[in-house]
């Protein structure tokens, strides 16, 4: 698989998580683990460009695969992405557990929508839970990224 623009070889077991193989072989913690069940989203990473929730997913399901995550995002040189800078911009992060799951499904969001409404930001959040925020901050964050992207998206 390619990880973040890397090819990555990974001998993994059949039952290993793809959050298992990122966090623990590739040193990738950013993708966090909350639930284990699919449910809170702090696992979001982009596959093929879908969002999926790595907790569910198996490592050997991601073999030829494009990864991103949240650590593929900021520039070679350590320039935030537009979608980090306006998270910490607009206050839409406190603790910080959910906020790279919140990236990746925003990111797949202005991606395919360019220019969402704050209505359809909160609809494509739905399923990513902070227990800190009252996700106001985070949904001016997207729309602020939206509006500072424009229609051209970088590829992390």
């Amino acid at each position: 698989m390619t990880v973040n623009g890397v090819g990555e070889q990974v001998d993994v077991e059949p039952r290993r998580t793809l959050a298992d193989a990122l966090r623990e072989d590739l040193a990738l913690t950013g993708t966090h683990l909350g639930c284990e069940h699919g449910v809170c989203g702090a696992c979001t990473v982009l596959v093929d460009g879908q969002p999926v929730r790595a907790c569910l997913m198996f490592a050997v399901q991601a073999e030829g695969a494009s990864v991103v995550t949240v650590e593929g995002l900021a520039g070679v040189d350590g320039t935030l992405h537009p979608l980090q800078r306006a998270f910490s911009e607009h206050h839409g992060l406190q603790c910080g557990f959910c906020t790279s799951g919140m990236l990746m499904s925003a990111l797949h969001l202005l991606r395919t929508e360019p220019n969402p409404g704050r209505e359809r930001v909160r609809e494509e959040l739905a399923g990513n839970l902070c227990r800190c925020t009252g996700y106001a901050g985070i949904i001016d964050a997207v729309v602020a990224a939206a509006a500072e992207l424009g229609t051209t998206l970088r590829e992390p």
